[in-house]
């Protein structure tokens, strides 16, 4: 009888527990840099340049670094890959943390990018371990609480900086990674290997997935300097285009790929991740332009709001954010994905159309932003659950690591979008942009979200076709 044969060994809360809480702390370490660029620029004297880059690295190598961990752990077990990965996340932490300048922080920005892989791993144990409702429950607990975590380390990381040092904004989440990484090792139990190990890896489908994932990463940072780099963007589409059509051709002959192409051709497979990109646009375009909004100047149409004020505007969304993944895991559970995701689409639209037609009070923002950041919740970990368990057991890290891999290309799109909308809506020798180009932002945001209703109206509720 092979392992996966065996009955699962069933966890207790404690075992969730440690899981949520790893969950927190790698969200916390996830989300460090942004709110603290500009700190960063000027202690480690970058140009405009190198912050970008530095604010791309960790979702490039997240892009990158979640379907391998999630295919390894479907093969070797979720708890074996987790432990290994957050070993290098930890590294990346401490290198981070002690960085004396920007190739060293980069290096360590490299290495943290790993920890995006976690969820995958995270949602294997968690089926393994045990039942499907519960389950399903679990992941939106998980789901959550990355969420959760993301939006407390980004309203601390500031105060953090300023009151002790940049350092310490990368140490003390790193130490929380650590203390919760031997949580999870003394309480959760291995899971049996999905399958047998006999044909091997398939590296020519890593390296292809990989320069694809890369690439389409670059050609999402370049894009709004178009007109500065047209030829050096035309080459990546291409060379894009190149590692893609490579990759597919590899994968349809592979004995064992890295993706089978048959799962994400499967309904439940191939909605989630369209559902799950347009769902992240919508969400993002508005991550990006509510804070731009309260930082332009009283004396025009804004609120004229400091770093400090804008982290305090911004909590109810990240309450809401750190409720909504158990919200939707329950939802899911009884109501089923498909009506969970409708919900969460409806919501989001309204918001955003609300928020393009007013926009004048500091309140309109703040209830805006909670509402999208409650509907972000419902819809993307009712995707990611609705994917766990629909795909065979052996499938669940590669298939839900696909997901979080639409997720962060969508999120790219939506910043990229937004911050193209506002450039090109700030008149000449202004620094601030027009009021119409926020309202289109938030139009074009609805209309994306308002579409994928007519996507979720199709969605499967968890059947292996």
């Amino acid at each position: 009888m092979t392992a996966t044969l065996a009955p699962p060994t069933r966890v207790g809360k404690a075992a969730v527990g440690a899981l949520g809480v790893l969950a927190v702390a790698t969200g916390a370490l996830e989300s460090v840099v942004t709110p603290t660029l500009p700190l960063l620029q000027r202690e480690l004297d970058m140009s405009p340049a190198e912050g970008a880059l530095l604010s791309i690295v960790l979702l490039v190598t997240g892009a990158l670094v979640t379907p391998v961990a999630g295919k390894l752990g479907d093969r070797y077990g979720g708890k074996r890959v987790l432990i290994r990965l957050m070993a290098v996340v930890s590294a990346g932490g401490l290198v981070s943390a002690l960085a004396p300048n920007l190739p060293v922080l980069l290096l360590g920005q490299v290495l943290q990018g790993a920890m995006v892989g976690a969820l995958p791993l995270a949602f294997i144990l968690v089926r393994a371990h045990l039942p499907e409702g519960a389950s399903k429950v679990a992941i939106g607990l998980v789901s959550g609480l990355f969420v959760g975590g993301g939006m407390a380390g980004t309203l601390s990381a500031g105060p953090v900086a300023e009151g002790l040092s940049r350092h310490w904004m990368f140490a003390l989440p790193t130490i929380a990674v650590i203390g919760a990484t031997t949580l999870v090792h003394g309480l959760m139990p291995h899971d049996p290997p999905g399958r047998p190990d006999a044909t091997g890896i398939d590296w020519p489908g890593l390296v292809l997935l990989s320069g694809t994932l890369v690439t389409l990463m670059l050609v999402l940072a370049l894009a709004p300097d178009i007109g500065a780099r047209p030829l050096v963007l035309g080459a990546l589409i291409v060379v894009l285009a190149a590692f893609a059509t490579g990759w597919i051709a590899v994968e349809r002959r592979a004995a064992a790929p890295m993706v089978d192409l048959r799962m994400l051709a499967r309904p439940a497979m191939w909605q989630s991740c369209v559902l799950t990109f347009m769902i992240c646009v919508g969400t993002s375009v508005a991550v990006y332009l509510v804070p731009q909004l309260f930082a332009v100047p009283s004396h025009a149409y804004g609120f004229g709001a400091g770093a400090t004020e804008i982290g305090l505007y911004l909590l109810p969304g990240a309450v809401a954010a750190s409720l909504a993944g158990p919200i939707s895991g329950l939802g899911v559970r009884r109501l089923g994905s498909r009506a969970v995701v409708g919900a969460g689409s409806v919501i989001m639209a309204a918001a955003l159309t609300a928020l393009a037609a007013a926009h004048s009070e500091v309140w309109h923002l703040v209830i805006g932003k909670m509402l999208i950041a409650l509907a972000n919740g419902l819809c993307v970990t009712a995707m990611v659950t609705s994917t766990a368990t629909s795909v065979d057991r052996s499938d669940t890290g590669i298939a839900t690591g696909l997901v979080l891999v639409t997720r962060v290309i969508g999120f790219a799109v939506g910043a990229q979008l937004g911050g193209a909308l506002l450039t090109a809506g700030t008149p000449s020798g202004s620094d601030v942009p027009a009021e119409s180009a926020f309202v289109t932002g938030f139009v074009v945001a609805g209309a994306v979200t308002a579409l994928s209703l007519l996507v979720a109206r199709t969605m499967s509720e968890g059947d292996k076709k």
